[in-house]
């Protein structure tokens, strides 16, 4: 049986695995295919296609983007995407400033709190990728500001923190449209975050194909319940285990992974 991760990042957002040292691990984890699912970028996508050639593994073109519903941020995957697709480069291009300008907005919450980090500590970790607040975390640990991601996160530019920035967010139905602009399959990404069944209802009324059902923070009931689910509302099921590589170093490449005929009926939908 072939198995696949399809939930995975690289330098290009905010992994630390270059698209190449990604797909070297994922042989080694024992994988025949990957989808790199970078935050509000393609970048990845044709390094990690390069460097699978001849290799015995297959890369899945994909995204990961950021919406906004009721208050609550919400993921979108989305799979087997044109990434050369017009509409969506603009679109990622436009988020990428906004991206920019949100980092220097944290970093003067961040002086008025009495800590100073310069804007270049950031962009140097991001390099050319999408820049976020695992990158600032990253840069206040790095600099001896924090002791670790958790007293960032928990302290100074988590959800409703004292440093926190709201950036710019698409609408479930909008990123779920732009998806399908680019020839792509819509699936919501880790659901357990949305914890609300009337929403889950209301973000399939918005055109969602699929559910990442497997994922490491959904226990066996939650995974039966989301697979239930999508049955009834005829979703296709996914799974990946959203690794991050050092910048989350418990999730491993392949600790959740899904058997290939998944893949096969993401193809067959698109």
């Amino acid at each position: 049986m072939k198995f696949a991760d399809l939930h995975l990042h690289t330098i290009f957002s905010d992994g630390t695995y270059t698209p190449e040292q990604l797909v070297s691990e994922s042989i080694k984890a024992g994988l025949s295919a990957i989808a790199v699912a970078d935050h509000d970028t393609v970048g990845g996508i044709t390094p990690a296609t390069e460097a699978a050639k001849g290799r015995g593994i297959e890369v899945l073109p994909a995204i990961e983007l950021s919406a906004e519903y009721a208050g609550r941020e919400v993921h979108i995957l989305g799979y087997l995407i044109d990434q050369s697709n017009g509409v969506l480069l603009e679109k990622l291009s436009f988020l990428k400033q906004n991206r920019v300008q949100r980092i220097y907005k944290i970093i003067a919450k961040l002086e008025n709190m009495g800590i100073s980090l310069k804007p270049e500590a950031v962009f140097e970790l991001a390099r050319s990728g999408t820049v976020g607040r695992l990158h600032v975390a990253r840069a206040l640990v790095k600099e001896g500001l924090a002791a670790d991601f958790s007293e960032v996160f928990q302290k100074y530019i988590g959800d409703r923190c004292p440093a926190y920035e709201l950036g710019f967010k698409f609408t479930p139905r909008q990123a779920i449209d732009l998806i399908k602009q680019a020839r792509g399959i819509p699936v919501l990404a880790h659901p357990y975050t949305v914890n609300d069944d009337g929403m889950l209802e209301e973000i399939v009324g918005c055109g969602i194909m699929g559910l990442e059902i497997y994922y490491p923070e959904h226990s066996q009931s939650l995974q039966n319940f989301y697979l239930d689910f999508a049955k009834r509302h005829n979703l296709l099921a996914t799974g990946g285990s959203d690794c991050h590589g050092e910048a989350k170093s418990e999730i491993k490449i392949g600790s959740i992974k899904v058997p290939y005929p998944l893949i096969e009926k993401l193809k067959a939908a698109r």
